[in-house]
């Protein structure tokens, strides 16, 4: 669909007018061109707002004008979303912002397309593949794969918790390990479970949808939920895992930033032979009384940080893959290191 260009620029006598680069683009597979620039151009309009660009096409040519980055930010957007369509993944806004915020890391072509040699980073899954979507998940995804014990530090909506449980799905459906366990604590902000009706298992699955949401988004409901009958998933409060050991298990422990110290230690101390654990967290979340000083999570990372076998990986109000305005609230609440 072509879109007119814009007027001349009306700059002031005394100015001369600002240097512009050019690129053009040609795909060869115009069945793939809706899907590329969206509904309306949609796509289109979205890199153009996000990198100050100007994007016109015709037929199977896309020209972009701008500043000499934003030329090349934009052809590599273009570039990185068609080879994505390409391998039959989809791209939806979120994942399309993804890749245009990414498009500022320079070391980030290759890794992820798997150019150069390199096999690329993602996790398959029965449902879904999961490419990275910020560069700090790359190293994540990284991290996932071969250390024992990964701390996932960070604000909410960056993805620690999704890509952790990708990451087990994964390895459960290809028998690297044998079960996938998934916890937290049944701690809340600000309420208190005696208020909830029902047993213990009806006041404590609220505070694991969570869990189940990523966990749905994975895998089939119906292979979740025979899963969850045979044993093969496990989701429960960190209670239970008192006086067991976690063999040939998947383990995650998300929120973990409402462990008490002691909690942590027992929790950490039920690792088994071929396990993975990751616990995840937000340190600026704490809804335990005492607050921080009284969490386990940083009293672990604290004490564990620079072991062999023991990962951190922090995230920061720009690595949040949702909505960006999450982003934006959360770097008001917490800074831009937040």
């Amino acid at each position: 669909m072509a879109r007119k260009s814009p007027s001349a620029w009306n700059e002031a006598p005394s100015r001369p007018a600002p240097q512009r680069a050019r690129a053009e683009l040609e795909f060869e597979e115009a069945t793939m061109l809706g899907a590329l620039f969206g509904q309306f151009d949609a796509n289109l309009v979205l890199i153009e707002n996000r990198l100050g660009v100007f994007i016109s096409a015709r037929g199977n040519r896309v020209q972009i004008e701008g500043s000499d980055d934003g030329v090349a930010r934009a052809r590599d957007v273009l570039k990185t979303m068609h080879q994505r369509l390409m391998k039959g993944e989809e791209l939806d806004t979120g994942a399309v912002e993804a890749i245009i915020m990414m498009s500022a890391e320079p070391t980030l072509e290759g890794i992820v397309s798997g150019d150069q040699g390199s096999p690329p980073i993602m996790i398959r899954t029965r449902k879904k593949t999961i490419v990275p979507r910020s560069a700090t998940q790359i190293d994540y995804m990284k991290t996932l794969a071969s250390k024992d014990v990964i701390f996932a530090l960070g604000p909410a909506g960056t993805g620690k918790t999704y890509v952790a449980v990708a990451q087990a799905v994964a390895q459960l459906m290809t028998g690297s390990v044998q079960r996938l366990i998934l916890s937290r604590p049944a701690v809340e902000a600000g309420e208190r479970l005696g208020f909830l009706p029902g047993d213990m298992k009806e006041k404590v699955d609220p505070y694991l949808r969570p869990l189940y949401d990523a966990l749905y988004d994975c895998m089939p409901p119906e292979q979740v939920e025979r899963r969850i009958a045979s044993g093969e998933i496990e989701i429960a409060p960190i209670a239970f895992m008192r006086g067991r050991t976690l063999a040939d298990a998947f383990v995650i422990l998300d929120e973990a930033q409402n462990t008490t110290p002691a909690q942590m230690k027992m929790f950490l101390t039920r690792f088994g032979q071929n396990s993975r654990m990751v616990i995840c967290g937000d340190p600026r979340q704490v809804d335990i009384p005492g607050g921080d000083s009284f969490s386990g999570l940083a009293d672990a990372v604290k004490r564990l940080e620079g072991i062999e076998g023991i990962a951190v990986t922090r995230f920061t109000s720009a690595d949040v893959v949702r909505h960006p305005i999450v982003g934006r609230i959360v770097e008001a609440y917490e800074g831009k290191d937040g």
